[in-house]
């Protein structure tokens, strides 16, 4: 249908002829703006400032032109807004709120074109609202934000009145929920008294049997009351009775402590006596220490030199026969003479110079001297070489001769050992290199004990003990020559 032409108090009047000439004829359902292209002139009145619009009227304008603005042709938009009418629909007006705001307010004749297309799409409210009057069951806000746009003449009121009932219906609601928050706390209340009437008697009667309960506790109060008493009466007696058997205690161990004083001075004679019987004895015994002493270090001394005088042959056990045989837990030891007896030598001349010594003893560390001379044989046949080599020694030089393996228990299976020559295995837990100490213990000082092994701990252990160590090259070089 047509509609009037709005009028706008912000635009200055001018031309009619002009005016259809810009935005076209009222008959094409357009609604043309009064004011020209070229600006208020100095006849018209003042501008007005821009009302105060509520937010949801604010909202619903910038809605009303969001949803106008794709339908504008290209050059009617304003160059601020042409971006903003490529946006979704639901972009549109909430990102270009403030741009389409601005504009609305800048650029009336813009206004004009969006209120031209908002009041055709508005149909009977916009004519309405164009002719300065709102149906009463119309949306005020709806009412309002198309007086804003379309500015007929008491548009400010309208735009007043429906600010009005905005702020009514926001105190109206405002009012409904205060009701309601007023109803829940009223029936909150009433379901409140009720639970503290049913409490007030749940604690009636719980009242009622902590009373019953009182009153058991009374008597059974005065019955342990009676019990106490009574019991006081018998502790007042066992105290009595008790501080007797004290008395009588204490009697009986100052009778005590008399008679073990009396029994400690004894002792202590008895003590007394013993320690001059002993100190006597052990003077006496001191005096005859001294005289075997001395009759046994002169008859030592006599039998060396007569040993030496005739050459005489050993016993039939040897020192290392001891050690082979019970292997001592606890072996003496024999402190160094004075002079060291040989240094480390690799020489097998050297070998033959100790060996020549009368009565020499050989010892040889097995595993470390075949490891050196001839690993890349078997365990068995390392020993049966060493065994061998060392009997043709023992035959030669008629010296006594002990070879020691490590090993937890004897080998079994090995074939007879050569005359002269001693084989020896460790015991579990012991190595070859203790057992060989041993053995350079338990020999005599003064007798020449030849240690063959490459160990310096071996070496330096047995030369503490007057033992002659070789390194196991000597003794297979001279294996080789023979």
């Amino acid at each position: 249908m047509p509609l009037t032409e709005p009028y706008d108090d912000h635009l200055p009047q001018e031309d009619p002829v002009a005016l259809d000439g810009a935005l076209g004829n009222p008959d094409d359902n357009v609604v043309n703006d009064t004011s020209g292209a070229s600006g208020p002139t100095g006849d018209g009145p003042a501008a007005e400032p821009e009302p105060t619009l509520p937010e949801p009227v604010r909202q619903r304008i910038v809605t009303l032109t969001a949803a106008v603005l794709p339908t504008l042709p290209t050059d009617e938009v304003p160059v601020p807004l042409r971006r903003v009418a490529k946006f979704a629909p639901n972009r549109r007006a909430r990102l270009g709120a403030p741009v389409i705001a601005a504009q609305l307010t800048a650029d009336p004749l813009f206004r004009q074109r969006v209120t031209a297309r908002v009041l055709t799409d508005a149909g009977d409210l916009g004519a309405a609202v164009v002719e300065g009057t709102a149906p009463a069951a119309a949306d005020p806000v709806e009412v309002a934000a198309l007086a804003y746009l379309a500015r007929p003449r008491g548009w400010r009121e309208l735009i007043d009145a429906s600010g009005a009932a905005v702020r009514a219906e926001a105190d109206s609601a405002v009012v409904a929920e205060l009701v309601r928050e007023a109803e829940q706390r009223a029936t909150r209340a009433e379901h409140d008294r009720a639970v503290a009437r049913v409490e007030a008697e749940k604690l009636r009667d719980e009242l009622a049997r902590v009373r019953e309960e009182l009153g058991q506790l009374r008597e059974e109060s005065r019955q342990v009351g009676r019990t106490l008493r009574e019991t006081q009466a018998r502790e007042r007696k066992a105290t009595e009775l008790l501080a007797t058997e004290r008395g009588r205690a204490a009697r009986a161990s100052a009778d005590v402590d008399a008679e073990l004083r009396r029994a400690r001075a004894r002792l202590a004679e008895a003590e007394a006596s013993a320690g001059v019987a002993r100190a006597s004895a052990k003077e006496a015994r001191s005096v005859d220490d001294a005289r075997l002493w001395l009759l046994l270090e002169t008859i030592g001394q006599a039998a060396v030199g007569l040993r030496r005088e005739l050459a005489l042959d050993p016993v039939d056990k040897l020192p290392a026969d001891f050690v082979a045989d019970a292997f001592a837990e606890q072996p003496g030891t024999a402190p160094a003479g004075p002079a060291a007896r040989a240094r480390d030598t690799d020489d097998p001349a050297r070998l033959d110079q100790l060996l020549a010594l009368p009565r020499a003893h050989l010892v040889v560390d097995g595993y470390n001297v075949t490891k050196r001379g001839f690993g890349e044989m078997s365990l068995e046949q390392q020993r049966k070489r060493l065994i061998s080599g060392l009997g043709g020694i023992a035959a030669q030089t008629g010296d006594e001769v002990t070879v020691v393996f490590d090993g937890a228990e004897r080998m079994h299976g090995l074939p007879p050992a050569p005359r002269g020559v001693r084989v020896l295995f460790s015991r579990k837990g012991e190595t070859a290199d203790e057992l060989i100490r041993r053995l350079v213990r338990a020999e005599p000082s003064g007798r020449p004990v030849v240690v063959v092994s490459s160990d310096r701990e071996v070496a330096d252990g047995v030369r503490r003990h007057g033992a002659y160590p070789l390194g196991a090259d000597s003794l297979l070089r001279r294996l080789a020559r023979s």
